[in-house]
């Protein structure tokens, strides 16, 4: 396995994993929905993805990140938006590896680092804290929503 960080020649790879990803979450499956919008983010630089191949450059997994900034800090930060490992390669260390990509990353652009969103019940909570990462116990989050 390799991870490598995701450019347009991998959409074919990248295309099935980031909409079993959206099915995942309750959204209807389009292939071609899910390829349009990963070739926007391409298209306008506005997302840095990894994605976990196997040996004959099968796609495994992929996480997606989108920049922000802290005024507080002074500083830009990767919002860690998307993570997803197809069924098949689960229990193999492919999130992990997708996690330190990740991590490796942040620190290589300077950043202050990651944050993430998950579902109350996502087995990947166990993951997350194995690798370091704090929940939030200090501070509220809101959204609104059109």
């Amino acid at each position: 396995m390799k991870i490598v960080r995701a450019s347009s020649h991998q959409i074919d790879e990248l295309t099935p994993l980031f909409n079993a990803y959206r099915v995942f979450y309750k959204q209807a499956s389009s292939l071609e929905a899910a390829k349009a919008f990963l070739s926007q983010r391409f298209k306008n630089e506005d997302s840095v993805i990894f994605i976990a191949l196997d040996d004959d450059g099968n796609g495994l997994g992929f996480t997606q990140l989108y920049p922000s900034f802290s005024s507080v800090s002074m500083q830009r930060t990767f919002i860690l938006n998307d993570l997803y490992v197809s069924e098949n390669a689960r229990n193999r260390g492919v999130g992990e590896a997708l996690l330190e990509a990740a991590k490796t990353f942040a620190i290589t652009e300077g950043s202050k680092g990651l944050t993430l969103e998950t579902e109350v019940d996502n087995p990947a909570q166990h993951l997350y804290e194995r690798l370091g990462w704090k929940k939030d116990i200090h501070k509220f989050h809101y959204t609104w929503e059109i």
